[in-house]
C-alpha cells in the first residue's frame, strides 16, 4: 500500500458563459496581470469576455507565452510585475500558458538568487503570486494541479509546488469551438497520454484510481472523434 496525502482546492467554474465568474473570484483591489499566448484569444471572443469580467479591476497584460514556455520569455514578465505592483495572475490559454504563468508566479516571490534554480536545482517554492485560469484548450490538467514545465536552451524541466496551484479555473466548453482540427486532436491525444502515464507507470494497487483512468480513456476514445466530425463538432455536450 502506498501512503499519500491529497488536497485540491482549485475551484472549477464549468459551463458556457462562466468567464463572468472571474469578476468575483479576483479581489477588486488586486492588480492583475493577464497572461496569454499568441493572441488567438483576441479573435475567438475570449479576450473580450475577460476584459468585460475585469472591468472593475486594475489589470495589465503579458502576451507571447509559447508552447513549452521558454524561461527567457517568462522572465520578461517580472519587469511588469515590479513596475505595476502586480499581486494576482490570470492565465488565459492552454496548458503551456498555465505552466508559464506558474513559473512567473513562483519567480516573482522567489527568495533565491536565480529563479532558474526552481527547475534546475529543484529549489523549494515557498511562496508564489495567486493564479486564476481561463482554459481555452483542454489537454494536460495544468489548470488544477501543482506541476509546471519550463524550457531553456532546449532543456524542458519540471517543477512542482502547492504554492502554484491555481485558486480557480474557468472551463467553458464554448471557447473550444474555434479550435482547429489539429488543436482539438492534440488536446485529445495529450489528455490520453497524460492519463496513460499515470495508469501504466507502476503498480500500487490503486484500483479506484485505475478505474477513473480507464473511464477517462474510454470517454476520450468515444468522444474525441466526435469533436472532429462535422455533424457533432459544434456540440457543447461533446466538448
Amino acid at each position: 500500500m502506498l501512503n499519500f496525502s491529497f488536497e485540491n482546492q482549485t475551484r472549477i467554474h464549468f459551463g458556457e458563459g462562466q468567464i463572468t465568474a472571474i469578476s468575483n473570484e479576483i479581489p477588486k483591489d488586486a492588480k492583475v496581470l493577464v497572461t496569454y499566448g499568441g493572441g488567438s484569444i483576441k479573435s475567438n471572443g475570449v479576450y473580450d469576455q475577460v476584459v468585460d469580467a475585469l472591468k472593475e479591476h486594475q489589470w495589465f497584460e503579458f502576451s507571447g507565452i509559447e508552447p513549452n514556455p521558454k524561461y527567457d520569455t517568462l522572465m520578461k514578465a517580472q519587469a511588469l510585475i515590479k513596475e505595476h505592483g502586480i499581486d494576482y495572475l490570470l492565465a488565459v490559454g492552454g496548458g503551456s500558458v498555465v505552466d508559464g504563468t506558474k513559473f512567473i508566479a513562483a519567480a516573482a516571490l522567489f527568495a533565491g538568487d536565480d529563479p532558474w534554480d526552481i527547475v534546475a536545482k529543484q529549489q523549494k517554492v515557498e511562496r508564489a503570486l495567486p493564479i486564476g485560469v481561463v482554459l481555452t484548450l483542454p489537454a494536460t490538467g495544468s489548470e488544477t494541479n501543482i506541476g509546471s514545465v519550463v524550457t531553456r536552451d532546449g532543456h524542458k524541466l519540471p517543477f512542482m509546488s502547492p504554492a502554484v496551484r491555481p485558486q480557480f479555473a474557468v472551463l467553458d466548453p464554448a471557447v473550444t469551438l474555434s479550435l482547429s482540427d489539429r488543436q482539438i486532436s492534440n488536446g485529445v491525444v495529450d489528455a490520453f497520454i497524460h492519463t496513460m502515464e499515470q495508469y501504466l507507470t507502476y503498480d500500487v494497487n490503486a484500483k479506484v484510481q485505475d478505474r477513473f483512468a480507464e473511464g477517462l480513456l474510454q470517454t476520450l476514445i468515444e468522444e474525441g472523434p466526435k469533436a472532429l466530425q462535422a455533424e457533432s463538432k459544434d456540440n457543447l455536450d461533446v466538448r
